[in-house]
């Protein structure tokens, strides 16, 4: 497959994928001519690497998972991003929760809501608590 058909079937613009080769995550096979022939293997190797930039992983760690053939390396470097992952959605949920009480609020001032202002200061509670430990 040329990067540009690998692009198309992905939605990317093939400067991503030469972007991606750039960073060692994509190591294509090359024609005789010099043109990149993407197989299944990268295919796959794409698919991962949007879904971990999707869970929020960065390019450089996507890199280590990739590159890693020690599997408790692997294993720590996924736990890791586990648990931030956990955080952000944690915190993803508290701005869910302020947002939706907000909109169920009858008061014109939302922020003069009495059980707006007890979500407000759970919510910062349990931002500080978490930013702290």
């Amino acid at each position: 497959m040329s990067i540009g058909a690998l692009a198309e079937r992905f939605g990317l613009a093939t400067h991503v994928l030469r972007h991606w080769e750039a960073m060692g995550l994509l190591s294509p096979a090359r024609h005789a001519t010099g043109r990149r022939h993407y197989r299944s293997a990268d295919l796959t190797r794409v698919a991962v690497i949007l879904r971990a930039k999707e869970a929020g992983l960065s390019l450089d760690t996507i890199r280590a998972l990739v590159d890693t053939a020690d599997a408790v390396n692997r294993r720590n470097i996924v736990r890791k991003e586990a648990e931030a992952l956990r955080s952000r959605i944690a915190a993803a949920q508290a701005s869910l929760e302020l947002i939706e009480c907000a909109l169920g609020c009858d008061q014109e001032d939302f922020t003069q809501c009495a059980h707006f202002q007890q979500v407000v200061d759970r919510v910062g509670t349990e931002t500080a608590v978490r930013i702290h430990v």
